[in-house]
């Protein structure tokens, strides 16, 4: 059966490093998996030939879907969007964990997505751009410590594995790569309204050359008097994920 052709509109290159590809995979020992854009299943091999896990994968690709009902049969394969899909109707209960070589143009919406099960994937790794996976595991303080450091950070430890050069895959990204490992920690709750969680830190972010004070202003009311509180004289890449839990505790109580 021909190969795969790797669709740009998907953001498709194909891994072709089968020793990265085995790594990825060894980032998820056991439990039930669910591989994001299998391709032509370099990674797929890996994780069906691990006795100790349950592989199902989605594709949205139908030449993909294809070339893995042919060579993998025994894969449970589910065509469609992840991004689109409950996945409450593939796991209506339990754990699982999500893996894949994600495609770069929508790994920052898969990423929001697992957010919204966090109660239910203790793991989700993979390989990204290395730019989004430097930003993923940023701390504060740094240049590319962002809306996507704070949030998954909060309820996430992220690891950055290693790096992947361009030449391994077909064909060749105008970037990097890294894989990284999502392990979710033990915080069970914010302490405070989730949404304005995620309203604050990405409204400071938009203006992230701003103090906190200028940004926030739109949220809290120029007259509000908490403006004059210490932690709105910073900018938001100097507040940790606890400092920003503090924050929208504060403009919480000030409404």
């Amino acid at each position: 059966m021909q190969q795969v052709r790797a669709k740009k509109f998907l953001g498709q290159h194909f891994l072709k490093d089968l020793s990265v590809a085995q790594r990825i995979a060894e980032t998820i020992p056991a439990g039930r998996v669910l591989e994001i854009g299998p391709g032509m299943g370099v990674l797929t091999q890996y994780l069906l030939k691990n006795p100790n896990l349950q592989t199902t994968a989605i594709e949205i690709d139908r030449e993909s879907v294809a070339y893995l009902k042919e060579w993998y049969p025994e894969l449970h394969l589910i065509e469609g969007d992840f991004l689109k899909l409950d996945l409450n109707i593939i796991y209506p209960d339990g754990e699982f964990c999500v893996i894949g070589n994600y495609p770069y143009n929508i790994s920052s919406q898969i990423f929001f997505k697992v957010l919204d099960y966090k109660d239910r994937i203790p793991i989700c790794s993979g390989m990204i751009q290395k730019e989004v996976a430097e930003r993923i595991a940023s701390k504060p303080g740094k240049k590319a410590y962002g809306i996507l450091s704070v949030l998954l950070q909060a309820y996430y430890d992220i690891e950055y594995l290693f790096t992947v050069d361009e030449h391994v895959f077909n064909p060749p990204p105008k970037v990097k790569s890294a894989v990284i490992r999502m392990t979710r920690n033990n915080r069970q709750g914010l302490g405070c309204d989730e949404a304005l969680f995620k309203n604050v830190v990405k409204t400071a972010f938009n203006q992230r050359r701003k103090q906190m004070r200028n940004s926030l202003m739109q949220l809290v009311g120029k007259d509000n008097p908490i403006l004059s509180e210490p932690i709105f004289t910073k900018r938001p890449e100097q507040l940790s994920v606890e400092e920003f839990i503090a924050l929208t505790q504060l403009i919480q109580n000030s409404k």
